[in-house]
């Protein structure tokens, strides 16, 4: 089976841009057969155990791929885009920390942050992560989710003594919801 779909692609015509096109267009009608089957398996009763089981993923990462979140306020599908620039955002807010700017990252907060974090308080809790861990040293590509109305990035952060997560939830007005900065743990 796999020589008959690599025949459709491959080519000794040297015409590559025309073959790897049909190859991404075979791996897309192949993703749209997975997700038609996946729904059909959701219809038929199949938790997402058995699904995550079957992907090789565990069950929250195969409802976040596959699954319609229905909103429990509206009864509506839920939006499951994550914010545009998410990873920039997140980037920004995390470089700022590094380098003290807590105006920079407070001035980002929404209201209700606003009100529960000062910049002193940022202050102090920065300096006692720098006081367990170390200076900063950077910073690794983030996860991106939308969990309801919030988009979630999970940064890695690297200390000269400590690795950590930041954990920023950005409302779609791009203002800052949650900053939390965890301890990463090892598997």
């Amino acid at each position: 089976m796999d020589a008959f779909l690599a025949a459709r692609v491959l080519t000794t015509g040297g015409d590559w841009a025309d073959s790897i096109g049909h190859a991404m267009g075979m791996q897309a009608a192949a993703d749209d057969v997975v997700r038609a089957v996946v729904q059909q398996a959701r219809q038929s009763g199949a938790t997402w155990q058995v699904i995550g089981d079957a992907l090789g993923v565990t069950r929250q990462a195969a409802f976040q791929r596959y699954g319609k979140p229905i909103d429990p306020r509206t009864g509506e599908p839920m939006n499951t885009t994550p914010l545009p620039g998410a990873a920039e955002l997140a980037a920004s807010v995390i470089d700022a920390l590094a380098s003290g700017q807590w105006t920079q990252v407070t001035e980002q907060f929404d209201p209700s942050m606003r009100d529960g974090l000062s910049e002193d308080a940022l202050a102090a809790a920065w300096a006692q992560i720098v006081g367990l861990a170390g200076a900063f040293e950077g910073r690794g590509e983030p996860e991106i989710v939308r969990a309801g109305d919030l988009t979630i990035t999970n940064t890695p952060l690297a200390l000269e003594a400590g690795d950590y997560t930041v954990r920023i939830a950005f409302r779609d007005d791009r203002t800052i919801a949650g900053l939390h900065i965890l301890e990463r743990q090892t598997p």
